[in-house]
Order: C-alpha cells, then sequence, then structure tokens
C-alpha cells in the first residue's frame, strides 16, 4: 500500500490507450496525458484476424510481392501510337461498350454512366436518338464490360465504344499494352454522361482530325516516354490525377515539334493544338493507362497480396489483387465523395464515386503524392499540412517506395507504392483518392472536387479469398 501512496503522491505521465474520454477526464485533474492512436488489428474481427495469421510472414507470399513491386517500379510506359478501339482492344466488337469500374448491368447503371452509354450508340450510328438508344441498351444485344477486363481505362463514366481512337501505351520493360481514349476536354462531355449535339460532334472530330494528326506525330516521335514526364510533373506541383497543368504543358513541349514535321494543314495545327492547351486535363487519359500498363504486368502472381486495379463504377468500387488471378473482383458500395461543391450545387446534386482514374492511387501517384502537389487542396479541400499527411499515412499500407515519383515536400522520398491488402486490413487505414464528382443526372458535368476512400469490405472479400487460396 505504501508504495502505491508513494507512485499516487508523484505528478503522473500517463499513456491512455482507447477511448478519449478517460484522456478529457485525467487532463481535467491536470494529469500530462498521452493519447495513443491503437485499435485491435483487423478491427478485432476473429474471422479476419485468423486471415491475418494464415497469410504472416510467409515466404512464398514476400517473394511473390517483391517480384511486384520489381515489375511495377520497373515498367517504362510509352505512348506508342494512337488506333481505333475495335482494330486495337483484345475482344472488341461493334456492339461492345466498356465502361468504368467492375461490371455492372444497364439496369444498375448510375445516371452519368447511362448518359454516356446513350451518347457513344448514337456516336456510333447504332441508335438515332435518345429512344432508340435506351431500348438498344435494355435490348440485351449489346455488351457491357469494364473497361479493365479489355486492357483499359477510362476516367468518369469510362465509356470505349468500337469507332473511339484509343492511345496505345506500349509497357518496354514487359512488353503488354494499355489504351485509353483522348481527354474530351471540360464542360459538357460523354465522360459526365452529356450527349447532346456538341458533345458528339466534338466525338467526331476527334476521331477524324485530332486523333490522325497526334497518330502522325507520334509515329515521328518514336514514342513518348510518359513515365519520364510523370516523374517531371510531379516535381512540378501535379499529382497526376486531379492536377495535371504540369503534365499537359510537357506533353505539349514533347509532341509540338512532331506536330509541325507532320507537314499538317495549318488550321488543323492550330486547332488540335489550341484543344491541347485549353485542357488542363489532356494529361489525364495518359498517366492513366501508364499506371495501368505498369499494374497489369504485376497482376496474376501467384501469392502476391499487391493491390493491381482500384475503380469505380458509379454504383460499386472494385479492386482486384495480384494473387487472384484473372477478372475476380472485390467489390462494395462506391462511396460519396467529401470535398469542395462548385457553385449552385450541393451534396445533394452529386453521385457517388465513378471512374477508372484511382489506376492512379493505385500505382502510388495521385492521391498518394498529393503532399507534393499543395495547389491541389484549393481544388479537393483541405490544407497542404493535410495533404503532407495523407502522403505520409500511405506508406503504412504500401510495400516499397518508387524513386521514379519522388515527393519534393518529403525530401525527395519515394511514392509509397504497392498498396498491400493484409496492411490495409492489420491497420484499418484505407487508401485516400482525391477525385472530381459528377452530377447524378446525365449530362450535366462536374460538380465539386473532394477525397474518398474505398469500402473496406473490398479489402476484406480479398483477404479472405487469399487466405482460402493458401490452403
Amino acid at each position: 500500500m505504501s508504495r502505491i501512496n508513494e507512485l499516487f503522491g508523484k505528478k503522473l505521465t500517463v499513456i491512455n490507450v482507447g477511448t478519449e474520454n478517460f484522456k478529457n477526464e485525467l487532463e481535467a485533474q491536470g494529469a500530462e496525458v498521452l493519447q495513443l492512436d491503437w485499435r485491435p488489428p483487423a478491427g478485432g474481427n476473429p474471422l479476419l484476424i485468423k486471415a491475418l495469421d494464415r497469410l504472416a510472414d510467409d515466404e512464398r507470399i514476400e517473394a511473390a510481392n517483391a517480384k511486384a513491386i520489381d515489375i511495377i517500379v520497373n515498367a517504362r510506359p510509352v505512348l506508342e501510337d494512337i488506333g481505333t478501339a475495335l482494330d486495337v482492344l483484345p475482344g472488341m466488337t461493334r456492339h461492345t461498350i466498356l465502361h468504368a469500374g467492375p461490371p455492372v448491368t444497364w439496369e444498375r447503371m448510375a445516371g452519368p454512366m447511362r448518359g454516356a452509354v446513350i451518347g457513344a450508340l448514337i456516336y456510333e450510328g447504332l441508335a438515332k436518338d435518345e429512344r432508340e438508344a435506351v431500348e438498344l441498351a435494355g435490348s440485351g444485344k449489346i455488351t457491357f464490360a469494364p473497361c479493365h477486363e479489355y486492357n483499359a481505362v477510362g476516367p468518369m463514366a469510362g465509356i470505349v465504344s468500337a469507332s473511339m481512337p484509343v492511345q496505345i501505351i506500349h509497357n518496354l520493360t514487359h512488353g503488354n499494352y494499355a489504351y485509353c481514349t483522348l481527354n474530351e476536354g471540360l464542360g459538357k462531355v460523354l465522360r459526365y454522361g452529356a450527349y447532346n449535339e456538341e458533345v458528339l460532334k466534338r466525338l467526331k472530330w476527334i476521331e477524324t482530325e485530332l486523333a490522325p494528326a497526334l497518330k502522325a506525330a507520334i509515329k515521328l516521335s518514336g514514342g513518348i516516354d510518359i513515365r519520364s514526364l510523370i516523374a517531371q510533373a510531379v516535381h512540378m506541383g501535379d499529382e497526376c490525377h486531379n492536377r495535371n497543368k504540369a503534365g499537359t504543358s510537357l506533353f505539349i513541349r514533347a509532341i509540338a515539334p512532331f506536330l509541325v514535321k507532320a507537314g499538317l494543314p495549318q488550321d488543323t495545327l492550330v486547332r488540335v493544338l489550341e484543344f491541347i492547351n485549353s485542357n488542363d486535363h489532356f494529361f489525364l487519359n495518359l498517366s492513366m493507362p501508364a499506371a495501368k500498363a505498369a499494374l497489369d504486368a504485376a497482376h496474376g502472381i501467384e501469392y502476391s497480396t499487391i493491390v493491381t486495379t482500384m475503380c469505380r463504377n458509379g454504383v460499386e468500387f472494385g479492386i482486384r489483387v495480384s494473387g487472384c488471378p484473372g477478372n475476380t473482383w472485390f467489390t462494395g458500395p462506391a462511396q460519396m465523395i467529401q470535398g469542395l461543391m462548385f457553385p449552385g450545387f450541393t451534396m445533394e446534386d452529386a453521385n457517388p464515386d465513378i471512374g477508372d482514374s484511382a489506376i492512379t492511387e493505385t500505382y502510388g501517384i495521385g492521391g498518394f503524392l498529393m503532399g507534393g502537389a499543395p495547389a491541389i487542396v484549393q481544388f479537393v479541400g483541405g490544407t497542404v499540412d493535410d495533404a503532407i499527411g495523407y502522403s505520409q499515412k500511405m506508406y503504412e499500407i504500401t510495400t516499397a517506395e518508387n524513386s521514379n515519383y519522388s515527393n519534393p515536400n518529403l525530401n525527395f522520398r519515394g511514392a509509397a507504392t504497392g498498396i498491400d491488402v493484409r496492411k490495409v486490413i492489420q491497420t484499418g487505414i484505407l487508401p485516400i483518392i482525391n477525385t472530381g464528382m459528377a452530377h447524378k443526372e446525365p449530362g450535366v458535368g462536374q460538380v465539386g472536387a473532394g477525397l474518398v476512400r474505398p469500402p473496406q469490405e473490398c479489402f476484406e472479400k480479398a483477404l479472405l479469398a487469399l487466405a482460402e487460396r493458401m490452403k
């Protein structure tokens, strides 16, 4: 008893674990209290803890993850050509419509995606108007499939149809390809579900003038190294998801001499350069397939717990994991984005999270590099310190650092790379994604931007599936 009296007779420094109520009470009595932010592994879920134990300290997993990381970091994505989706996408048909996110049926599609499908069917000449397009979309005669299952990616609704030109990214290190449409620009655009005459006219111009001009220039260039452009852009304030000002400028600088050498008509050259220059997000449709090419090369490695896909269709969020081969999807409900609304809009107007652009975060750029792109907080909300904190936190759920993309505000530390399903469940930390908000009605367009995280159940399902494969 005397020892206890002696102990409590001194000034105590207390470490409090768990609820902050005890901390507050002790501080009210003048005690110095250190609050330990701790939670039980896997939230204390016995089933998940058992799965974590099965996947812990396994040499096969560590070797597989090391292999996956080596493939991702050493990928060299190069813009090699532009082609027509029907001609270059494996398995593409005249009646195939690709979309962002995991699989979804016409009946379940979000408003922006339904609008984009309608526009694509009219653009392809498969329907004359909205009524015919809606009827055809619901008839069973159109094959709907994720872009990701066709080696492609698309922002927002992500719609790719047969006649659309796609940029061809060649991963020179591993020999695989990834594809993405050309960015349409701002305002009323197909990716937000608009399908009026202005949208269709622009799509035809992209098909008949912009894409051929760029194709000729790319061929003359011998290929444009997108990894190099991303590396430069992140040192110039981009994170290459929602901020692409530097990336787009660097692309113009790289392509302009070859556009001139291509001998294009003067008015064509002017229109092409003005179009790219007017759209800061033009580079997004290059950073996305570059990330896709790197991650696809690392998909299908037995025992690997590395995430190779994160995407959303406006209804569901889906992930794929390297150690679960093929098109094995783990899904959960698409989340609402929290951030800044454009004037005249409220959260009631916003659609749940949509688009394939989270492939950038899967690769380790985008939201994972927000700390090196301080101006992004003016677009998505928060402070510069918040952005740096998000970047730092992502090292806790990843396996390695990619020195190709270093963060100037973290003393040029390499980007957090290789999301490990085990670490996500162990820590309870979910990947951070910065993204635009689409209006829930087709064709209205972007209504804001902000931050979002995947639903945890995607990772829980993946963990259990990986544990089952270890039996």
